[in-house]
């Protein structure tokens, strides 16, 4: 991981780049585009993700390089999933399933986590499986819709021209990140 010892994010036009260590010399790494794009636009090789991803400075094009082979690079789409109804009958939707959003909170793992841990107390809690299950839509729905349009804000804020972005990630960073999680810290 060399230069990367704590979560990373980089952002250039179009496009961001994050990066975490996740062991000794490992890193997790993400990014994304702002395009249409629905085919992988690399080829499936180095240098199609290198000139992809040219205009970010070290360390990315080191970390790129250090790629053995393309088999643990995913593509695909950013897509949203919003339904109205988690639950039919017994069964139930949790985690992005029900209501994944774009990556910028890093929320996903959380969400259904907790969506398992309050689905359980709902099932020990209520008598009846419709009430639990009920129960469980209710209480996770506006912490959910929160993330999402968090989420949706931020992108939003990604999307700004680049001094604009700046200016506002600089001047506002710290207090937008701290109230983006502030409620996350209460039980869900």
């Amino acid at each position: 991981s060399g230069a990367i010892d704590t979560w990373t994010a980089m952002l250039a036009p179009g496009q961001a780049f994050l990066a975490m260590p996740v062991e000794a010399n490992r890193l997790y790494c993400y990014a994304d585009l702002t395009a249409s794009v629905t085919e992988d636009p690399t080829g499936r090789h180095l240098d199609g993700l290198l000139s992809l991803f040219a205009v970010f400075a070290e360390p990315v094009p080191s970390i790129f390089s250090a790629l053995e082979d393309f088999d643990s690079i995913h593509f695909s789409p950013i897509e949203e999933i919003a339904v109205d109804t988690w639950v039919q009958g017994r069964v139930v939707l949790i985690g992005d399933a029900a209501h994944a959003t774009s990556p910028n909170m890093a929320e996903g793992a959380s969400m259904a986590l907790e969506d398992a841990l309050v689905l359980a107390h709902m099932l020990a809690r209520h008598r009846s499986l419709a009430e639990a299950l009920s129960a469980f839509s209710e209480r996770r729905r506006a912490r959910i819709r929160w993330v999402q349009e968090r989420t949706h804000r931020r992108d939003r804020i990604r999307g700004l021209p680049v001094p604009l972005r700046n200016l506002a990630l600089r001047m506002g960073g710290t207090a937008l990140y701290r109230w983006d999680y502030r409620p996350l810290f209460e039980e869900p």
